[in-house]
């Protein structure tokens, strides 16, 4: 079932703190191992195990916060942006990536949140599309109509 038409998920504000843990998670644990490779490289031999552990305590939670923003910012405008609308289409993810984008960048003046932001909608547009038509090449075939069952006239 398309996630449009999805109404086993929970009410707004639990799918935003759902989504900013969840988000906090992907990051740490991605982090975790992104600081892990980097700690050991980065480390003198003998001293791998040590400083990959201690690069992993350092960063890893840093990252994890950053998702959890990104995550919980882009959920919050998803669920806004659904109770204004009162529909849940593609476009409330795009305006979403469009806010959240313009809203991280706000500190670095007007023309970076702009490009931000236009980056962010660009990003989940693309996401968008790409879902769309994957979805439609792997979902089942559509049915035939009645119309195109009938088998052709006999030609006279």
């Amino acid at each position: 079932m398309s996630r449009y038409g999805d109404f086993n998920r929970d009410p707004c504000p639990w799918v935003i703190l759902n989504d900013t843990g969840g988000a906090f998670s992907m990051g740490a644990i991605g982090g975790g191992i992104w600081h892990f490779v980097k700690g050991a490289k980065n480390s003198p031999k003998g001293e791998r195990i040590i400083g990959s552990i201690a690069a992993v305590k350092a960063r890893s939670p840093i990252l994890g916060g950053n998702f959890a923003v990104w995550g919980g910012l882009f959920s919050t405008f998803d669920c806004a942006i659904k109770g204004i609308r009162q529909k849940e289409d593609p476009w409330n993810l795009i305006a979403s990536g469009f806010f959240t984008g313009g809203v991280l960048a706000a500190r670095g003046g007007v023309g970076a949140a702009t490009r931000s932001a236009c980056f962010g909608a660009i990003a989940l547009a693309l996401i968008e599309g790409v879902s769309f038509a994957a979805e439609r090449f792997m979902g089942p075939p559509q049915m035939m109509q009645v119309s195109e069952m009938r088998p052709p006239s006999p030609s006279p």
